[in-house]
């Protein structure tokens, strides 16, 4: 694995935390809800320059595999995410599909040219 998975998978992990920054924001009042907004915004900015880094350098992830991967590990994270702090239901049909997106985000990773 080259340092531009590594990139691509910390920026998910940064996606997968503004959309946990907004629910927050969501749920909270005053100075609380101003600073999940500012996590928020530091956590999309971080999470978008790893997407650039990982598509650049010596061994560049192809646009649409870094995108599908980023976005679907964000997408990943944010339903676990969703599940232990916003109590959120899991049901067969969730984590089957939850599932299939795993696979699928593996699949690309594998296949694409290193």
């Amino acid at each position: 694995m080259n340092i531009n998975w590594i990139f691509l998978i910390i920026g998910g992990l940064f996606e997968a935390g503004f959309a946990l920054s907004l629910g927050k924001a969501q749920e909270s009042m005053g100075k609380e809800k101003w600073m999940w907004l500012a996590s928020f915004a530091v956590c999309v900015s971080l999470s978008m320059y790893l997407l650039y880094r990982a598509m650049g350098g010596a061994k560049p992830i192809p646009v649409g595999t870094a995108y599908a991967v980023w976005a679907g590990f964000g997408a990943v994270c944010s339903v676990v995410f969703g599940i232990f702090i916003f109590s959120e239901p899991v049901t067969m049909w969730r984590m089957v599909f939850l599932a299939t997106l795993i696979i699928s985000l593996v699949g690309l990773q594998t296949v694409t040219p290193a």
